[in-house]
């Protein structure tokens, strides 16, 4: 297997940056050849040249899956960054609550969902808050560009040692154990939530109504100050007055170019 060029390199880090906003540094050229090698391998490609050549012609959409699931890290866990999660229980549902007691429609969007930790924990403490009031719509849009990852929030299944963190009421509540090293998410909490793909460097968001709440966390410290900038601003647009945005804490936001209201470390709130 040849080793990838500078101009592939070049190649392909433009084209990722072009097509999903991702900013692959210089130092990421052995990470790109690492990840690739056994597709073009399985392809029986013979240079990352020909394999550019390949993704660009590809109409069927299979070779940009394969790509974007080879290329990008997903990593997380259930509970991560756990003070937004009882922000997210004290103080926004709450305010979801009582702001929008006649619609009774809580509106949340999990962006960068991965394998769907982040959008079950969100859907167990809306469950716990909710449990005396059924007449809620509580149902959550979680997206992600990987369908590997998206497949896997959908499955919903756990190692057991994953969920360890999760309260245990949680755990024989919103769980059914499987054997000695898995449980599944109930189908109760599992048809809650939306899973869907979805690329953030899409020119337009369609969704009907604007969400009370966004979680997109530790997503954009893949990508530059210019294509941050522009994907909050859409953030800001579909976000109801009072509504929230909370991001990484390894990320923040460009206070001068951003109307959201800094709260705390990675929260911000639009104002009413």
């Amino acid at each position: 297997m040849k080793d990838i060029t500078e101009k592939e390199f070049n190649m392909i880090r433009t084209y990722i940056k072009s097509t999903f906003g991702i900013n692959l540094g210089d130092e990421k050229r052995s990470l790109v050849y690492s990840r690739l090698r056994t597709v073009l391998q399985d392809k029986n490609i013979d240079s990352f040249s020909d394999y550019y050549d390949y993704l660009i012609a590809d109409k069927s959409g299979e070779a940009v899956t394969t790509f974007i699931d080879k290329i990008t890290t997903n990593h997380t866990f259930f509970m991560r960054e756990v003070d937004h999660f009882y922000y997210f229980r004290d103080t926004v549902l709450p305010f979801i609550k009582t702001e929008f007691e006649r619609e009774k429609d809580l509106r949340l969007w999990c962006a960068g969902c991965s394998s769907g930790e982040e959008s079950y924990t969100l859907q167990m403490f809306i469950q716990d808050f909710f449990k005396n009031d059924k007449s809620w719509n509580t149902e959550i849009l979680a997206t992600d560009i990987s369908t590997t990852v998206l497949d896997k929030a959908v499955y919903g299944v756990y190692t057991n040692e994953s969920i360890a963190a999760l309260p245990r009421t949680w755990q024989s509540e919103y769980f059914i154990r499987q054997d000695a090293e898995t449980s599944v998410v109930t189908d109760a909490v599992k048809k809650l939530i939306t899973y869907r793909k979805f690329n953030l460097m899409d020119e337009k968001f369609h969704f009907r109504k604007k969400f009370q709440v966004i979680f997109c966390r530790n997503v954009m410290i893949y990508f530059d100050a210019k294509t941050r900038d522009e994907l909050v601003q859409k953030f800001y647009d579909l976000t109801e007055p009072g509504g929230y945005l909370f991001i990484g804490h390894s990320e923040s936001l460009n206070h001068t170019n951003t109307k959201y209201k800094y709260l705390m470390p990675a929260t911000y709130r639009r104002e009413k």
